[in-house]
This record gives structure tokens, C-alpha cells and sequence, in this order.
């Protein structure tokens, strides 16, 4: 089973703390849908057959798109590939672009999970962040999608924002547990060079929270959500029983994706693939049908690592006879004393053949992954 991601670059407004590739010039949008389309009539084969088992529409803002243009693309993915019984096909939204009849419309043809940038309840936040929507739409915005049909809901929050304090962000996830999504993903706010904030940081002008209160936010994250029934499966991404992200899930446990779209990446198992991240380059080279991708080949060493890396970060961790079997790499006995210091520290486990880290061993995923790396 395989995925397709498809990234839709445009947005009303950039967000203060944002670097992902987007442009607010929405007067080619059809262009663009076109040559998505075109796009994903031209890697039919990259994905070797495999059945499409879900479908993300991520960004920029996917929101932006029409109905039709949505429903364009679709046909044409179902046109061009084998879709499995099921598929999750999740649109990525802003709050203030779901009406309540664009609700039901996409749900009738077919997007049957939502993922809504919420980020915060706070008006004061929202401004600061420049987003486009307000604590009113918020709010509104899960009872029409319920109304509408959907089943299976996801919001993005951030935490650790500029001068936030844990009551702060303690209201923020009361309100969301209070919506009761069933998927719930928290990211700290991370300062980005070339954006808004990171020029505000350079310059003296803005104030976050320091290491050790962000450490803080996370475990209220943690414990709050853990008492609520949802289960943190990923560092960042918490679900009730059943309901974790088909699609990002399969980046982290190295299932095969197509990405589409300006930007976009890819992966098959042997190499991984980029999309130019320039609307107007990827426009004129799928116009002459070439893909503006650069490709990167795995070594085996590269393999390891991206295994490592991402597989920790999950509730599964790492199935150790695939890294023995698959790739000749016994990580028990070439990293023992490494193993048995996170074992000792309860950082980590071993059951049924997985590495698995504990709660306190989520908090530093990312360093004990590096230690264990080739």
C-alpha cells in the first residue's frame, strides 16, 4: 500500500512563523490545478503498481481550492491509479475557508478526513501569527464538519508561542479536548530564519519560551490528552484508538509516497525525490511534460538512518529484524552499550522485537536516534 501527497502552494495570507513553499498570487491558480493533473498522469508508474491506500491534499492552504478543481483532481488520481477499498483522503483547511455547504459538498465526492489549522483559541495569538481566522471560527468549524458528514477530524495546535505561559496554553488544549477531534497534532513553535518571527528574533523583537519551558508545554500535552483517551502514537500527533493519520504514518514507517505538486517529495525505497519548490519553473517543465525533481539514491548507511530516525519517533518503534534481515545492520549488538543505557535510564524498551521509547525518551527522540545512527 502506497500514498499520494499533493501539495496545493498558494495561501490568502503568510503566517508569521511559516517557510513552507506558498504563494498568495492566486491568479494562476488553474493553471496550476492543470498541471497537477498533468503531473499525476505523468508518474503513474513511480509508485510500481501499488494501490493507493491515502490521499493528502496538504500546502499552502488546500482550502483555497473549489470544489471542482478538488473533485478534478481526484478523478484524475482515480483515473491514473489503483485506489484500495478504503482510502483516508484527507484535505489539510483553515477554519475561516469551511463553509458549511463546501462541507458537505466535498464530503458527498469523497474527502472523508479533515486536518484544520487551528494553531491557537486565542484572538491575541492569531493576530500576532497573522492568521486569517478568529477564535468565533474556530469553534464553529468542527460542528459544521460533523453537520457535514465527517467522521474523523484532526486539528493542528502550536504551543511555546511568544511569551505564552502554561495556563495559556492549558486553555488552549482544554478547548480543543472540549471539540473532541478525534486526531490532535501539537508542534512547538520553531523560529525560521527568512520568516516574519525569525527576522523579529534577530532584530531583539520577539520573545519565546526557552527549552525547558517548551520541555514543560509537552508533557502538559502529554498528560492532558493521555487523560482524555487519546493515544500519542507519534511525538507529535495524538489520536483516539483507531484514528491515527493513514498517510503520515506511512512516512514513518517508511511505506512508499508519490508527492505532486511545486515542492513536493517522494519516496519509493531506493531514492527519494524533490519537486522544484518554484511555481512558475514547475509550471513551464510539466508543460513540456519533464518533472522538475531532483533525485537523491539512498545508500544503505542513508537507509538505516531515515529508519531510525523516524521510526522512534512512533508508539511501534523499530522492528529490529528488518534492520537485521533487510539491511544487515544488528543494531543490538553494534550499539549495545548505547541500548543498554537507554533501557537502564527508562528511556526506552524492548518488546516483541521493537525498540520502543517511553515517555521520557519521546522528549529526546530526535538525540537518541542521532546516537544510534551508522
Amino acid at each position: 500500500m502506497a500514498g499520494i501527497y499533493l501539495h496545493i502552494p498558494f495561501c490568502k495570507q503568510a503566517c508569521y512563523y511559516c517557510d513552507f513553499h506558498f504563494s498568495t498570487q492566486v491568479d494562476y491558480k488553474e493553471k496550476m490545478v492543470a498541471a497537477i493533473i498533468d503531473e499525476i498522469r505523468l508518474r503513474t508508474e513511480y509508485l510500481q503498481l501499488q494501490k493507493i491506500e491515502s490521499i493528502y491534499f496538504g500546502g499552502g492552504t488546500p482550502s483555497l481550492l473549489t470544489v471542482q478543481e478538488l473533485e478534478l483532481i481526484l478523478n484524475s488520481i482515480h483515473k491514473n491509479f489503483t485506489i484500495s477499498e478504503n482510502p483516508e483522503i484527507t484535505l489539510e483547511a483553515n477554519p475561516d475557508d469551511l463553509s458549511l455547504s463546501y462541507l458537505k459538498l466535498i464530503r458527498q465526492f469523497g474527502i472523508n478526513r479533515l486536518s484544520i489549522g487551528i494553531q491557537t483559541f486565542d484572538d491575541s495569538y492569531l493576530k500576532k501569527m497573522n492568521r486569517a481566522h478568529n477564535h468565533a471560527s474556530a469553534l464553529q468549524v468542527l460542528p459544521d464538519a460533523r453537520e457535514a458528514g465527517f467522521e474523523n477530524i484532526s486539528i493542528d495546535l502550536m504551543y511555546a508561542l511568544p511569551n505564552q505561559s502554561q495556563a495559556q496554553w492549558l486553555t488552549d488544549l482544554n478547548q480543543a479536548i472540549q471539540l473532541k477531534p478525534e486526531h490532535i497534532s501539537a508542534y512547538t513553535l520553531t523560529i525560521e530564519p527568512k520568516t516574519v518571527f525569525g527576522v523579529q528574533k534577530e532584530k531583539g523583537k520577539l520573545s519565546v519560551p526557552d527549552e525547558d519551558t517548551a520541555a514543560t508545554f509537552f508533557e502538559t500535552l502529554q498528560e492532558e490528552l493521555k487523560k482524555n483517551g487519546y493515544l500519542q502514537y507519534e511525538v507529535s500527533n495524538f489520536c483516539l484508538p483507531h484514528f491515527y493519520s493513514k498517510h503520515n504514518s506511512s512516512y514513518w514507517l517508511q511505506k512508499h509516497y508519490l508527492g505532486v505538486g511545486p515542492s513536493a517529495h517522494s519516496y519509493n525505497g531506493v531514492s527519494r525525490q524533490f519537486n522544484i519548490a518554484n511555481n512558475h519553473l514547475y509550471l513551464k517543465s510539466i508543460g513540456e511534460g519533464k518533472i522538475p525533481a531532483t533525485i537523491e539514491w539512498l545508500s544503505r548507511e542513508e537507509k538505516i538512518n531515515d529508519f531510525l530516525l523516524t521510526g522512534l519517533r512512533t508508539m511501534w518503534g523499530i522492528f529490529l529484524p528488518f534492520l537485521s534481515k533487510e539491511l544487515n545492520y544488528n543494531l543490538l549488538t553494534i550499539k549495545e552499550q548505547k541500548i543498554n543505557y537507554l533501557i537502564d535510564n527508562q528511556l526506552a524498551i524492548i518488546e516483541d522485537n521493537h525498540l520502543i521509547l517511553t515517555k521520557s525518551g519521546l522528549l529526546i527522540a530526535d538525540k537518541i536516534a542521532s546516537d544510534l545512527f551508522v
